[in-house]
């Protein structure tokens, strides 16, 4: 039985995540749903929608952090590479108090409505970011009240993107706009990249009832090919949950 019809894509930084999302979000407008785009809505309003503007619409496309409040700081402040270093555990803090108030504010009230949810990145980053940074304890990160959350509400289907570090580095060298973010290193990717194989991670998806899937996104794949097949890899998961 479908629990819910909330899609997760997660990856090394350049793999093709957003490319996935926006695929997603293109199958979604060719079946006729109506869209809410979170990154563009809370971006434009600096707020999430209420709960009113959530219902009227079928699907919802979301990223974290969010493009609002707590979210905002972390892109704008906190991950930023500076001089300016931020620990790891008051960055772990602060992507899951982001994570808490989406989850309360959109997420949550979507599955319940029975919504389709696409979303980049998650609790998952945290997972594999973090410990990578100061070798923090999962259990830790678990205990944050806003990783609990995520993790009452996981996704049904959780998708990681697989290329190679280099590939991906490559990739974001190649972006007109740099995130400039203190995790775009070599060394921390492959670092992380392990991770996001890790048998671990997916066992833990798995005991909280997602559906684990693998998606190469490597070179010599292109962006329209990548979109295909998550498209496939999702209408063959809902076909077969009904």
């Amino acid at each position: 039985m479908l629990k819910n019809r909330f899609v997760m894509v997660d990856g090394l930084d350049g793999s093709g995540k957003g490319a996935i999302v926006d695929g997603l979000q293109k199958w979604a407008e060719m079946k006729g749903m109506k869209i809410l785009d979170l990154r563009s809505y809370c971006r434009e309003k600096n707020t999430f929608p209420e709960d009113d503007e959530i219902a009227s619409h079928d699907a919802i496309i979301s990223a974290e952090p969010t493009f609002c409040y707590v979210g905002k700081a972390i892109r704008e402040e906190l991950i930023r590479a500076t001089s300016r270093q931020y620990p790891a555990m008051s960055i772990a803090h602060a992507f899951a108090l982001d994570r808490e108030m989406l989850y309360k504010r959109v997420i949550m009230p979507a599955i319940k409505g029975g919504k389709y949810v696409f979303q980049e990145r998650g609790i998952s980053s945290s997972l594999v970011y973090q410990p990578v940074q100061e070798h923090i304890q999962l259990s830790e990160l678990m205990r944050l009240s806003g990783n609990k959350t995520a993790l009452q509400f996981a996704p049904s289907l959780f998708i990681i993107a697989m290329v190679k570090p280099e590939t991906a580095i490559r990739r974001l060298g190649a972006r007109p706009k740099k995130d400039n973010s203190i995790f775009d290193n070599l060394e921390f990717q492959r670092n992380i990249d392990s991770r996001f194989r890790s048998d671990w991670l997916r066992q833990l998806f798995e005991q909280h009832g997602s559906k684990v899937a693998y998606l190469d996104t490597d070179e010599p794949k292109t962006v329209e090919e990548t979109q295909n097949n998550a498209v496939k890899l999702i209408e063959e998961f809902f076909a077969e949950k009904g």
